[in-house]
C-alpha cells in the first residue's frame, strides 16, 4: 500500500503541472463581449508596432501555439486565433513576444537553438537505444548488455527532459518582459491583468511541464528495464 501511495503522489507530481498548464487555459478562455480584437489582430498590430520584418501570423491546429524562428511565423491555435479571450490574448501577446526576442537577436533566444534541437536529437537516441535493447540481448545473448543500453538509454532520455526546463529563462522573458507590459499599455483593462498574469505564468511553464511528462515516460521505461 505505501508503495502504491508514493507511485501516485510521484506520477501527481508530474502530471500535475502540464493540468494545471491546461486547466488555467481553459479557465480563462471565456469570451469577452467587448475585447477590441481576436489573438490573431493582436498579434498582426504587435507585429506592425515592434516592426518584426517578415513576421507573419498563421493560423495552426489544435493547441498548436508557438513561434518558428526558421519560418518566422507566429502560429495561433484555433480557439486563440480567432479568440477574444484573456487566454487569446495573453497566449498570442506571448508567441509575439518570442517573435520579438528573435528579431532582436537577444541573448535569452539562443537558448532554444542552444538546447531544444539537442533534446529532440538526444530523446529519439535514447528512443532507439530502448527500442533495440531487446533485439541487441537476443544477438549478443547476455542480460549485462541489456543493462547497459537501459542505463544509457535512461541517462539520454533524461539529459532531454533537463535540456527543456534549460529554456525556462527564455519563456519566462516571452511572458514577463515582453507580453506582460504591452498588456499593461491598455491592451487589456486592469481588472484583467491578475487573470492575464496567470496565462502568461502558464505558458512559461509550458515546456517544464512537458519535460515533466519526459520525466514519466523515463519511469515507464525504467520499470520495463527492471
Amino acid at each position: 500500500m505505501p508503495y502504491v501511495l508514493i507511485t501516485l503522489a510521484i506520477v501527481a507530481l508530474i502530471v500535475g503541472p502540464q493540468l494545471w498548464v491546461r486547466y488555467v487555459l481553459w479557465r480563462h478562455s471565456t469570451e469577452i463581449g467587448d475585447m477590441p480584437g481576436s489573438g490573431a489582430e493582436l498579434a498582426e498590430h504587435l507585429v506592425e508596432r515592434y516592426e518584426l520584418d517578415g513576421v507573419k501570423v498563421i493560423k495552426a491546429g489544435k493547441d498548436q501555439n508557438y513561434y518558428s524562428p526558421a519560418e518566422k511565423i507566429v502560429a495561433l491555435s484555433p480557439d486563440v486565433y480567432h479568440g477574444k479571450s484573456v487566454t487569446a490574448v495573453a497566449v498570442a501577446a506571448h508567441e509575439v513576444g518570442h517573435a520579438i526576442q528573435f528579431c532582436r537577436e537577444e541573448p535569452v533566444s539562443r537558448l532554444r537553438d542552444k538546447y531544444l534541437g539537442r533534446a529532440g536529437q538526444i530523446q529519439k537516441i535514447g528512443g532507439y537505444i530502448l527500442v533495440a535493447a531487446p533485439i541487441l540481448t537476443l544477438l549478443i545473448k547476455s542480460p549485462v548488455i541489456f543493462l547497459w543500453i537501459g542505463v544509457i538509454a535512461v541517462i539520454t532520455m533524461l539529459a532531454s527532459a533537463l535540456m527543456y526546463v534549460a529554456i525556462l529563462p527564455e519563456e519566462y522573458d516571452a511572458s514577463f518582459n515582453k507580453a506582460l507590459p504591452i498588456l499593461r499599455e491598455g491592451y487589456l483593462p486592469e481588472h484583467l491583468m491578475g487573470k492575464a498574469h496567470s496565462v502568461l505564468r502558464a505558458c512559461a511553464l509550458t515546456y517544464v511541464a512537458g519535460a515533466l511528462l519526459d520525466v514519466l515516460r523515463l519511469w515507464r521505461w525504467i520499470r520495463f528495464i527492471r
